[in-house]
């Protein structure tokens, strides 16, 4: 008995289309890859990421330099709640828009390693 033409037809379409989505799949994880290692180039951001941070400092630098826009507890007033904010930007993103300031009216503000340490680890509480 022979297999119909049309059922080897449509079994390559899947075995194609299987192989686009996995080829797919691989090019965004190696994007993704590639986008975090140019990220992690640049020696601030590194530099950073390997200060521990202090809860208590990072706190303090929030009331100083964030307080007015962001409201006291992160709430928001001129500028957004910074409430679970981590949980929407990666450490990198929030690092990169502190000393960045691109978003008007934010300031930029360039704080030592250790101190954006400390900040970062007190937007993580939020």
């Amino acid at each position: 008995m022979k297999t119909p033409v049309i059922h080897l037809d449509v079994d390559r379409l899947i075995q194609r289309i299987a192989l686009c989505v996995l080829a797919g799949l691989l090019a965004i994880g190696l994007g993704v890859l590639v986008f975090h290692q140019w990220q992690m180039s640049d020696p601030y951001i590194r530099e950073v990421l390997s200060i521990e941070g202090n809860v208590s400092q990072g706190y303090a630098i929030f009331q100083m330099n964030c307080a007015g826009c962001h409201g006291e507890n992160g709430d928001g007033l001129v500028g957004p709640s910074l409430h679970e904010i981590s949980l929407h930007k990666s450490r990198i993103s929030l690092i990169r828009q502190v000393v960045g300031g691109k978003t008007p009216p934010m300031p930029q503000f360039q704080p030592n390693p250790q101190t954006m340490a400390d900040l970062l680890e007190y937007l993580e509480t939020l």
